[in-house]
Order: C-alpha cells, then sequence, then structure tokens
C-alpha cells in the first residue's frame, strides 16, 4: 500500500518542456521567467505540472523522451528513495558519468575519468526504515520525496535478497514494540553473515522492563543484535562482516559501505594504487575496508574518530592470520590531522572522509613529503575541492574513477590517485 499525501498549495497546472538535468536527477524547466525543478522527467520532455515555489509536482508526461522506461519498482512514483528508475542504462551512466566531469570543470581540474563502475552487486546491504505515529496509525516506510509523509512499503527491489523482503516487517515488529511514546523512529537495518544487526534511534533510554521485553522480540525475529543508539540491548550472534580475508564485528549502528560489491570495488582500486608500497596512513579509516585489505601487503596504520571501531578493527587484524602490522589510533582529524612529521612517514596514504571532505587534513598532506594519496569521497565537490588543496602544492591528479555504489540515486562515489612531482603552485 502507498500512503503518500502531499502537502502541496492549490495550483494551477501547466505544461512545460524539461531543459536539462540537475545534480540531485530533477528536470529544470523554466516558468514565468524562472528555473522550476520537477522530479522523474527526462531532458527534451513535455510534462504537465503543478508548481510549489521552485519545486513542481509532475501530473503526467505528455511527450516522453526515447531514454525513458519503466521503472521496475512500484514504489518509485511516491517514494523518495529512488530517483532514476525512469532513465534507460546508457542514458543513465552517461548522466551520472557527467555529474563527475561538470564537477571537476567547475573546480578547474583536468584529469582522466575512468567509465563508471556498476558496484551495486545484489543490492544495499543496509536500509533504515522509517516509523511515525502522525495519526491513531502506525505508518512505516521511506519518506516520500520533499516530505515526511511516509510510504508504506512491503518489500524493496534494490535491497539485498534476504534484506528486501523481511526489514519492513522487522521495522513494524519493533514499531509496535515500541510504540507506547508515539515517538518517530529511524530503524536502521544491516544484512550481516550472521544475520541481521537492528540498530533503533529516537526512542531515547529503555529502562529495564523494556530491555527484557527486546531481547525476547529479537530472539522471535531472529535478530543477530538488536541496539538503541548504538547500546546493545541483545547480541545473539556476533554481526560479521568480511572485509577481505579479516571478519569484522563492527560497532551498532557504526558506518558501513552501502553495498557489499560497492566495498570490493573501492578497496579493489585502493589496494591497487598502493601495490607498491610499505607503509600506508589509511585516514578516516572506520573499521578496516581498507586497512584489512591493505595489510595482506603492506604495514597500516589506521585513524578514525570513533575509539569502537577502531577496536573492532584490532580485534579483526590480531584475529586473522598472515597480515602485516596494522596499529590504531582513535582521532579527530578535523581538528586533529595528522602533522608533516607523521606522515612523512608513509608511502602512501588513503582518504575517506564523510561527505564533508578532509579539508583540514589535506592542507598538512599537501606540506608534506608523501609521494602519493588515494582520495575516496562519496562527494563530488567535496573531492574536487581537496584534490585542488593538493594539485596546488605539486600533486598530480593521475585518474579519477567513479563508482555507481549507490544506483538509481544520484550519489556517486569518486576514487582519485594523486602523485606528488613537483613542489609549485597549479594556477
Amino acid at each position: 500500500m502507498v500512503t503518500a499525501n502531499f502537502c502541496w498549495e492549490p495550483a494551477l497546472a501547466e505544461q512545460v518542456t524539461i531543459r536539462r538535468l540537475g545534480a540531485k536527477a530533477d528536470g529544470i524547466a523554466e516558468s514565468a521567467g524562472e528555473h522550476v525543478f520537477v522530479p522523474k522527467v527526462l531532458p527534451g520532455e513535455i510534462v504537465t505540472i503543478e508548481r510549489d515555489g521552485s519545486h513542481a509536482r509532475l501530473l503526467s508526461v505528455d511527450a516522453p523522451s526515447p531514454e525513458r522506461e519503466t521503472p521496475f519498482c512500484p514504489y518509485f512514483d511516491a517514494c523518495g528513495g529512488c530517483a532514476t528508475q525512469h532513465m534507460k542504462h546508457g542514458f543513465y551512466q552517461s548522466w551520472k558519468q557527467e555529474i563527475l566531469a561538470h564537477t571537476l570543470r567547475q573546480a578547474r581540474i583536468e584529469a582522466p575519468i575512468e567509465p563508471l563502475i556498476d558496484a551495486h552487486g545484489e543490492g544495499r546491504r543496509r536500509v533504515t526504515l522509517h516509523v511515525r505515529f502522525p495519526d491513531r496509525a502506525m505508518h512505516v516506510g521511506y519518506m516520500a520525496p520533499r516530505s515526511h509523509q511516509i510510504v508504506e512499503i512491503a518489500f524493496c527491489p534494490i535491497a539485498e535478497p534476504g534484506l528486501k523482503d523481511q526489514a519492513p516487517g522487522i521495522a513494524r515488529a519493533i514499531g509496535e514494540h515500541l510504540k507506547g511514546p508515539r515517538k518517530p523512529l529511524d530503524i536502521q537495518i544491516t544484512q550481516t553473515q550472521t544475520g541481521f544487526d537492528v540498530d533503533v534511534r529516537g526512542h531515547g533510554p529503555t529502562k529495564d522492563a523494556e530491555r527484557l521485553s527486546l531481547i525476547d522480540l529479537a530472539g522471535r525475529l531472529d535478530l543477530s543484535r538488536l541496539s538503541i543508539h548504538g547500546d546493545v540491548v541483545v547480541e545473539r550472534r556476533p554481526p560479521a562482516i568480511l572485509m577481505g580475508r579479516a571478519s569484522v564485528i563492527p560497532p551498532a549502528g557504526s558506518f558501513l559501505q552501502a553495498t557489499q560489491r560497492g566495498e570490493e570495488v573501492l578497496a579493489g582500486l585502493v589496494m591497487e594504487a598502493c601495490a607498491k608500497a610499505k607503509r600506508v596512513g589509511d585516514l578516516f579509516a572506520g573499521s578496516g575496508p581498507f586497512s584489512l585489505r591493505l595489510a595482506e601487503k603492506a604495514e597500516v596504520h589506521a585513524v578514525e574518530f570513533d575509539k569502537g571501531s577502531m577496536a573492532a578493527l584490532d580485534k579483526a587484524f590480531r584475529a586473522t592470520p598472515g597480515l602485516r602490522r596494522i596499529s590504531t589510533e582513535a582521532r579527530d582529524l578535523f581538528r586533529r590531522p595528522l602533522l608533516t612529521p607523521e606522515l612523512n612517514a608513509f608511502d602512501a596514504v588513503v582518504l575517506d572522509p564523510p561527505r564533508a571532505g578532509a579539508e583540514a587534513q589535506v592542507k598538512q598532506i599537501a606540506v608534506s613529503k608523501v609521494p602519493l594519496v588515494v582520495s575516496v569521497s562519496c562527494d563530488p565537490a567535496t573531492f574536487a575541492r581537496d584534490a585542488a588543496i593538493l594539485m596546488d602544492s605539486g600533486y598530480r591528479l593521475e585518474r579519477v574513477t567513479p563508482v555507481d555504489q549507490f544506483k538509481h540515486s544520484p550519489h556517486l562515489e569518486v576514487v582519485g590517485i594523486l602523485r606528488r612531482d613537483v613542489v609549485k603552485k597549479r594556477r
């Protein structure tokens, strides 16, 4: 069942032509001399819309593009999770590659761009479902576009096979169990080797009686682990994730690459670039998706703000025979970036920061002697900003690879390889 009540002010329907696509996959048209953004359309299409300021609701596609195809998900029109299922594959790939090319052009960066790599694999291994109580009923699903309204779903076709059918039922059972305070809940469900790892956010601290009942619920749902805001209620089986040869138990609710295939592709690009390095600094290392693979051939120093992630990485390293030494350091690289004497000890540095990028750390690398930097980013704009800082100090952007881990969305992973040639200004 789809329940999506859009809160649009009454408006006159109008017909417009879509000129181009924006970076978020919205079509851009002109109306009354202003740009208006229309979701789930394609360039050249003539469509009927209702405006709401600079955004619009799509009423009908009157002259469809030859690049349009039928979305495979029955919730696509109402759900805000996917934005591009209406695009034919070739058009989609070209559009996504152009997101990166346009971003680099804006930053005045010239570098070879490799073909887009499809890293969707079997699908998302982690989903976050929302539980809301806007009325007497409980609603479970994803958010509608530009709205807090819930689109109720029975399955999610872009999730891993084991997750796509079972996740909504798990979220509904937990929501039913915790519905007393009627607080909005966000339920993150991760597919692991040993079952589902579930972290509930929004509920707040639980009382002893609640925890006991949640332990019973986790048993009935056969969950591997259940936590509230990262506080483990019960761990029935360690929720293991394979990273190279190592088996890692990430902290509850911690960061994980969206797809298993995505992690493997990103790690493969990192390992290829660092093949000749003997000592590597892995900064913003998480629980070790790169460190544990790099340690098959090199000594690694892993740095990450979250102490739990560092502990998980260290435990996995010690339990995996045949790896070179991995040292760990819990450190806030935004406030305390590694300084030049520390950086100069590495043959290569790998960066995989959050969406905000790694500006403070990059400025320190720029005045170091590190010969190789591998920059992994989930945001092309901050990737370009950080790369420009390094290029100004004499690094050459050897190549850039776009990785499509977040398929059917405008999000894009980027891996850039930068080598130091000379110390001089780019501009």
